[in-house]
């Protein structure tokens, strides 16, 4: 079997990663884990887990997708394979719609169902997820993570490693530090400073 294509992580985010490589006609063969995984409806080949030296050699002659969800984890990994000269590309699923003016830079997966507009910039390994909105020149921080069904309105901004949750709303112009939680379902109309936890509608610190 000739290996061209990894992905890091194979669980139910990674699932949703190789689904989106497979609308492109991107066949991934192998993956990198701790350890061996009992489920593995993909069929992958097991190459080892990602930080050994030798399973980083071996990393440096394929393409690698991140199929990891916590942006903390992410983060870590994306910086480290930066380090080796890893290629991490971006995956964009092709039931997305996404401008041809955005900027979406490497090793960030754009979901199935997502609405990108105009002007947009996502940063490094940001996660898009399935039927997201993310309305014109918004910028998304690396390593960020904007959940199922959140809609972005125009000209927000969200900071690097924060989390939007599903079906989350951010008023337009509304300016979302970093390491930031919007807990599901919240309505955000106003700045929210870096390192807050907020939940509801109207939102509220916790």
């Amino acid at each position: 079997m000739v290996i061209k294509n990894v992905i890091i992580g194979y669980g139910g985010h990674g699932f949703v990663v190789l689904d989106s490589l497979k609308s492109n006609g991107i066949i991934v063969s192998a993956y990198c884990e701790k350890e061996i995984k009992v489920k593995n409806p993909f069929g992958l080949t097991y190459l080892g887990e990602e930080n050994s030296p030798a399973i980083i050699a071996e990393l440096q002659l394929y393409n690698t997708y991140l199929g990891i969800g916590s942006n903390v984890v992410r983060n870590k990994i994306y910086n480290y394979f930066t380090q080796h000269n890893i290629n991490m590309p971006s995956v964009i699923h092709r039931q997305s719609i996404v401008s041809t003016s955005a900027i979406i830079e490497n090793g960030s997966v754009i979901m199935p169902g997502v609405v990108i507009n105009a002007f947009v910039k996502i940063g490094k390994a940001v996660i898009c997820n399935s039927a997201a909105v993310i309305e014109h020149e918004c910028e998304i921080g690396d390593f960020a993570h904007i959940a199922p069904g959140a809609v972005l309105a125009g000209g927000v901004r969200v900071g690097a490693n924060s989390f939007i949750g599903a079906n989350s709303v951010i008023k337009e112009g509304v300016n979302i530090g970093e390491n930031v939680i919007v807990g599901a379902g919240s309505v955000v109309i106003h700045d929210i400073p870096n390192q807050k936890k907020i939940v509801g509608n109207p939102t509220r610190f916790i």
